[in-house]
């Protein structure tokens, strides 16, 4: 899993699970993709989308890990044919990390339909196919080696086709698409950091954060099997990724490299993954194709094999995980919504 279910607060409610994110070109600008409610919850678990919650997309475009703009997306309670009402809202300078401020309606409609604005913002939120894929042995193999410090104990080979943990399930999807003259003036140039958010109003009228989504993979690899840890990612601030979890991630990594034997000097290369993945933010260049790959992070196609790169990063090793792109169910297209809604 990318973020799959990766807390208890998550699983007690997949629909406020961040299980992945992506930013990258599309034809009119950038895109931000955030996908929820994966059906690996169960048969049982809630559907579509919380209408207690809201769905926001973090931007900082000046390089200090705070957000100077947030898209805000906000459902009601679903009708009989399953659709919900969907509101847009933006908030930028102070107002964009401040809970309690209401930022500007910019759409209004409902999910399963595209929503756009005049200046070519759009939006699109409804049940999409799974763009992740994951080879099960592999993820687990990689968990409980960061777990516990020791090397990846891959599964034996096995002749019969891999098939992917996410096969043949669906998500939520929001797609959000903003043209480059919502971005470029709140950057110092064309870098931003995204991240995404989740959170569920409380009894005493604040919001309780549940899911936060920056880079793919680094919930699964580092906390895994580790809930208390999973959930101090989830709750922490960008800004202050550094000072909590640096030594953390240093010494994780190096355990694992040092029990590979892939490295000479395990706690300096901890250091340098630790260094590279924090803040947990996943950076893109306006204006220019995603890559998320070992030599660079510049946003996440929906065809970029995140689990191989993050694999391979922190292991310092060529760490596959035996499928590709073509693995989902339903591939990705080039026009929007750019995922493919489910039949």
């Amino acid at each position: 899993m990318s973020h799959h279910l990766d807390s208890s607060a998550a699983r007690a409610d997949a629909r406020l699970n961040i299980s992945d994110m992506y930013v990258f070109r599309g034809d009119r600008g950038t895109v931000l993709v955030m996908n929820v409610c994966s059906d690996s919850a169960g048969p049982d678990a809630p559907k579509g989308f919380h209408p207690e919650a809201r769905y926001e997309f973090k931007i900082d475009g000046t390089g200090d890990a705070v957000e100077n703009l947030t898209y805000r997306l906000g459902f009601g309670a679903p009708d009989t044919d399953g659709s919900q009402p969907v509101e847009l809202r933006r908030l930028v300078g102070a107002e964009a990390a401040d809970d309690t401020a209401d930022g500007t309606v910019l759409l209004t409609g409902r999910t399963g339909t595209t929503l756009s604005s005049g200046g070519g913002l759009r939006v699109w939120t409804g049940r999409a196919g799974d763009p992740f894929w994951m080879n099960p042995g592999v993820v687990e193999a990689v968990g409980q080696a960061f777990e516990h410090g020791t090397d990846v104990e891959l599964p034996e080979p096995d002749p019969s086709p891999v098939t992917s943990l996410f096969s043949g399930q669906k998500v939520q999807s929001i797609v959000l698409e903003i043209p480059d003259g919502g971005l470029l003036p709140f950057t110092r140039g064309k870098d931003i950091g995204v991240w995404g958010v989740t959170a569920l109003a409380t009894d005493a009228g604040g919001w309780h954060r549940i899911n936060r989504f920056g880079l793919p993979m680094v919930s699964p690899i580092f906390a895994q099997f580790d809930n208390e840890f999973a959930e101090r990612l989830n709750q922490s601030e960008p800004a202050d990724d550094a000072d909590t979890f640096r030594q953390e991630i240093a010494d994780r990594v190096a355990a694992v490299v040092g029990a590979r034997g892939t490295t000479s000097d395990p706690h300096t290369y901890g250091e340098q993954v630790a260094d590279r993945i924090l803040p947990d933010i996943l950076p893109y260049t306006i204006g220019t194709p995603a890559v998320f790959g070992f030599a660079k992070f510049n946003g996440r196609a929906l065809t970029d094999n995140a689990g191989e790169v993050m694999f391979s990063l922190t292991t310092d090793s060529a760490l596959g995980v035996g499928l590709g792109k073509e693995a989902v169910d339903a591939p990705a297209t080039p026009f929007f919504p750019y995922l493919a809604p489910a039949a």
